[in-house]
């Protein structure tokens, strides 16, 4: 069939969460990793579940896995043991007697509203009804004593109702029977709720490995943490992309390409716990290259790399290569020996910002329309790269776009021009490689290093962590450390070098999300203090960024091109 066809349709969705936890304490700080699996990454693998001819490409950061396997174990022994849950909100949606401290309660309640307000909340009148008398609640402090345990245990039970999969939702008589139920949720409705959620959790990772041993996807990797490697390897690299941007005092990142290693070493050896083998290709965190990235990875054993379209768009001007060639090939970079895919940018960001508002039959008939049109113009053999966040998208779409991704994959299954597949068979079909002299170093996001570096408040972020990672050496150096605490020290060190931190320093983000990242960056690096057994600096107990921005889709997301 593949022979037939006129080009070839990547589609690669990037699953991710940070570390979420207080790896002191081990106690969750944002619930996002479990909110996202029982909602996003159980739907995303049930719709290519129910297509059999469909493709994709899905790649895991590591630490995702390591998260929902915690909680997963977590879950677990609250059913059979009852041990708390290290999470507040799961631990508070089955807590036997609902807490009577006015705080707890007005905590709880602002957790509870953190959901799509349109597609969430909205879409259910019970829920909507206490939505709104939580907002009242809220603009009205002193009132919150007043609020009865049945409100609390309504609120949460619906939270987590409006948090389920549209999958869940059409297939589980338990979760149709509590949204019909509606209001007045007894301690027996909560626990099943946990009991859903615990089977979502304990069975998504293994949904997703069947698919890919029956050659029904493809699964890939991202260096441990989620760190921007090339920054790591040359801070300066930002310059490339952007020559006048204010840099951080640190002239370097002492010991980035050791790091690196670190991370793609720890990040194959994450993959082969869960899945059983290595993996063969590698979406860079936040699709960062550089010439000196690729090499690397291409030096790990990856047989592919992909990245922005922007980043080819900026190499090709600066190249000797043709200027008129287009993302719908790899390339492999002068000095390097791996190939690099290039994500279409405009197809992706209509996936990612334009098509929830419609309706998802005319959604897929416009990007089918889009395809077909590169089909007639392009060579046979042309590889069209859709790579997105596989989790952030869709609580911008009704139901959680279930018509759409149910329209797409069937009308793309059955097209007789377009080839759903994967990077790996892209190469073994030995599409064309073309090579590129010159690569200019930058993300999927603006084909710059914008989101992470630049800006005043992310540069003090990467002068704090560089202040960090400069004890840790001290102290390596001393040699002191038994191998148990420099093992630790390493995780730690690790989860501060993710990308998710810098993506929200700056004003330009939301006043929550910004204040809560911060916090959980400023803590993680207190940790590595503390498992150094140094004192933290003094500016760690202060905050240094605040956000006051309404960026779209909640800062989530950013476009390809500015």
């Amino acid at each position: 069939m593949s022979g037939k066809k006129k080009i070839k349709l990547v589609l690669c969705w990037h699953m991710h969460q940070p570390e979420y936890r207080d790896r002191h304490t081990g106690e969750f700080q944002l619930p996002w990793t479990y909110l996202h699996v029982i909602k996003d990454y159980v739907d995303m693998v049930a719709h290519l579940e129910a297509e059999p001819d469909a493709k994709a490409v899905v790649n895991f950061a590591p630490i995702l896995l390591e998260q929902i396997e915690d909680y997963a174990q977590q879950v677990n022994c609250y059913l059979h043991e009852k041990i708390e849950v290290n999470d507040p909100l799961l631990a508070a949606l089955v807590m036997p007697t609902i807490t009577v401290d006015v705080e707890d309660r007005i905590q709880l309640i602002s957790d509870c509203m953190r959901a799509n307000r349109e597609r969430q909340i909205d879409r259910y009148p019970a829920y909507k009804e206490l939505a709104q008398m939580a907002e009242w609640v809220q603009a009205n402090g002193d009132i919150a004593k007043y609020i009865n345990s049945q409100f609390i245990a309504d609120i949460l039970v619906w939270y987590h109702l409006a948090w389920m999969g549209e999958t869940v939702k059409l297939s589980d008589a338990r979760v149709q029977r509590l949204i019909s139920k509606a209001s007045n949720f007894t301690l027996h409705d909560r626990i099943e709720i946990i009991e859903i959620i615990g089977e979502l959790l304990s069975t998504v990772i293994y949904r997703y490995n069947a698919l890919a041993r029956k050659g029904r996807i493809e699964l890939s990797v991202t260096p441990y943490a989620h760190p921007i490697v090339p920054l790591m390897l040359d801070i300066k690299s930002t310059h490339e992309a952007m020559p006048d941007a204010p840099l951080p005092d640190l002239d370097i990142y002492p010991g980035g390409e050791e790091r690196v290693k670190w991370h793609i070493n720890q990040g194959i050896a994450t993959f082969k716990h869960f899945f059983g083998t290595a993996p063969e290709g590698c979406w860079p965190s936040e699709g960062a290259v550089s010439q000196a990235t690729l090499k690397i990875l291409g030096e790990a054993g990856f047989a592919w790399a992909a990245t922005g379209g922007q980043v080819l768009h900026n190499s090709l001007h600066i190249s000797d290569t043709d200027s008129k060639q287009n993302v719908h090939h790899p390339f492999q970079v002068s000095g390097t020996n791996i190939p690099c895919f290039f994500r279409d940018d405009g197809l992706s960001d209509l996936i990612g910002f334009k098509y929830s508002k419609w309706h998802a039959d005319d959604a897929v008939g416009n990007m089918i329309h889009h395809l077909e049109n590169i089909a007639r113009h392009e060579p046979k053999g042309s590889v069209v790269s859709i790579i997105m966040d596989g989790e952030n998208a869709w609580e911008y779409f009704p139901e959680n776009g279930y018509h759409f991704l149910n329209a797409f994959y069937k009308r793309l299954a059955e097209h007789p021009d377009i080839e759903l597949t994967t990077f790996s068979e892209c190469l073994a079909d030995k599409v064309e490689v073309k090579p590129l002299s010159t690569l200019m170093a930058g993300s999927w996001v603006y084909g710059t290093f914008s989101t992470w570096i630049g800006d005043t408040d992310k540069n003090r972020g990467w002068d704090m962590l560089c202040d960090a990672k400069k004890c840790f050496d001290k102290v390596v150096a001393t040699n002191h450390l038994s191998k148990e605490q420099l093992i630790e020290a390493e995780f730690q060190l690790a989860v501060c070098e993710g990308s998710d931190w810098f993506w929200w320093f700056g004003d330009y983000n939301p006043d929550q999300a910004v204040s809560s990242f911060e916090k959980q960056f400023r803590l993680n690096l207190t940790n590595l203090y503390h498992l150094l057994d140094e004192q933290p600096p003094a500016y760690l107990s202060l905050s240094f960024t605040q956000g006051s921005g309404a960026p779209a889709m909640g800062g989530t997301m950013r476009k390809g091109t500015s």
